[in-house]
């Protein structure tokens, strides 16, 4: 049997855009997702755009029932900022406001613990439409909009997250195209860095001026680099990985500085962003309480043999390649290897590198296509899930038994939700969407998921 220590948190995470739908109705405003489907429907699965979803907006009432009803003690979704200040001008929309509270407050009379994420990808285009993360004035109006979510809903909110995943945005925007504006330009992609960090730092110093009393985070996506071999150039390869993956992200939220390291790579490569020793100092008086980490798959590296041209395009490529491990456990249908024991390490590694901070396992799953195929008398009997689930549990266990202070584990997600480029191509959820009718239905998973939190464990 595999016991977790008392308090233990079980829930799952999901964002404002990919699970609300609502799109264009009671005011909210185009973010860079209604605005890119629009202008390049063919870019999103099945041109399936983000207007609809999952409609949590028009179902929430009966949906927080779900919640209760597949046993969780913690939920963590964030905020459309879209929908509460629909303009630059950044005066609040009522019908945002009534909303969030309704939904907010029938989730804790369950009991059950809720974390606000207050950013997830999902930036106003009238903010995009002034360079987005590049530029100064998103950094202020992001401190402006933190401080009304503060106000408006913190007596509601059992712990905050500023950003979730950073260094996604960062990279899908400007260098893999995966996110609008989909350039690349590696000189942009430090400044949104910078500039993101930055504005985790003044909500946080915001938050603390404020006088309100919660934790508040930061949501991080801690992905192992493994080399390839013990050769030299395999382990430095892993080394830079950690270095631009990680650390660019972890250490200034942690420590409140960057690693030496990182910031010679950034001024050799002539991308040092635009900043002052101000900025630097919030970022330094304004770290985090606690952890989200989100963890789906290792990341399998080798050196980079092959020397660049001097004129060529920085690429995080110049420092490290990719390397495909021959027999790799694979999850087929999203294309990622599953290797449970990273998140032992992980853990480990925040034990003993980064203050042992409290941390969650703020996202883990597993998206499968085709869910059908696997319904029976009238129920998608999902043991993959769930034997993913329990494979990752065992290695979390096995790490705080080690000391390590993680303090709950959050699936993504709770109902089946849409998910960026890939719209609902894979499913992860604990409950069934039927896109057709709305209607949703609990999977085998979500019935083993309650008996997991009402046991605090399960049999292996």
């Amino acid at each position: 049997m595999i016991k977790f220590p008392k308090g233990f948190l079980y829930g799952t995470a999901t964002s404002a855009t990919q699970s609300e739908g609502a799109g264009n109705i009671d005011n909210k405003s185009e973010n860079i997702w209604d605005y890119w489907y629009k202008i390049d429907p063919y870019k999103f699965y099945k041109q399936v755009g983000p207007g609809n979803t999952t409609d949590i907006y028009n179902n929430y009432k009966t949906d927080v029932d779900l919640l209760e009803e597949t046993g969780q003690n913690v939920y963590r979704t964030s905020i459309n900022w879209a929908r509460l200040i629909p303009d630059i001008d950044g005066k609040i929309n009522q019908k945002a406001v009534s909303f969030y509270r309704d939904y907010f407050s029938r989730i804790r009379k369950k009991n059950i613990t809720l974390y606000i994420n207050l950013f997830h990808f999902d930036l106003p285009m009238y903010l995009m439409d002034i360079g987005g993360w590049t530029n100064k004035k998103t950094v202020e109006a992001y401190k402006d909009y933190a401080r009304k979510c503060f106000e408006l809903f913190d007596d509601l909110v059992d712990g905050w997250f500023t950003f979730n995943e950073p260094i996604v945005q960062v990279e899908c925007q400007y260098l893999y195209g995966y996110h609008y504006p989909a350039e690349v330009d590696p000189k942009k992609a430090v400044q949104a860095a910078f500039n993101t960090q930055l504005a985790s730092a003044l909500a946080i110093k915001s938050y603390k001026e404020m006088e309100f009393n919660k934790k508040i985070g930061i949501i991080l996506n801690l992905t192992p680099a493994y080399p390839r071999s013990n050769n030299d150039g395999d382990l430095k390869a892993a080394e830079m990985v950690e270095l631009i993956n990680k650390s660019s992200f972890l250490d200034p939220s942690v420590f409140g500085k960057y690693p030496e390291k990182l910031i010679k790579l950034i001024k050799n490569e002539k991308l040092t962003p635009e900043y002052s020793q101000e900025e630097l100092e919030i970022i330094k008086e304004n770290t985090i309480d606690f952890l989200g980490v989100n963890y789906y798959q290792p990341l399998r590296v080798r050196e980079n043999p092959y020397q660049y041209k001097e004129d060529a395009l920085f690429m995080p490529s110049k420092y490290y390649l990719t390397y495909d491990m021959p027999g790799k456990r694979m999850n087929p249908y999203r294309g990622w290897e599953i290797y449970p024991k990273a998140l032992y390490d992980i853990a480990i590694n925040i034990r003993d590198n980064y203050k042992n901070i409290e941390w969650i396992v703020s996202e883990n799953g597993m998206g499968v296509e085709n869910e059908e195929r696997f319904r029976e008398n009238g129920q998608i009997k999902d043991d993959y899930r769930i034997d993913f689930i329990k494979e990752h549990l065992y290695w979390l266990s096995k790490a705080i038994s080690e000391g390590a202070n993680c303090k709950g584990y959050q699936l993504w997600t709770f109902i089946d939700c849409w998910s960026w480029l890939n719209a609902y191509k894979n499913r992860y959820g604990l409950v069934e969407l039927d896109l057709n009718t709305g209607q949703r239905k609990i999977k085998k998973s979500g019935q083993w998921f309650k008996k997991l939190s009402e046991n605090n464990g399960f049999e292996l």
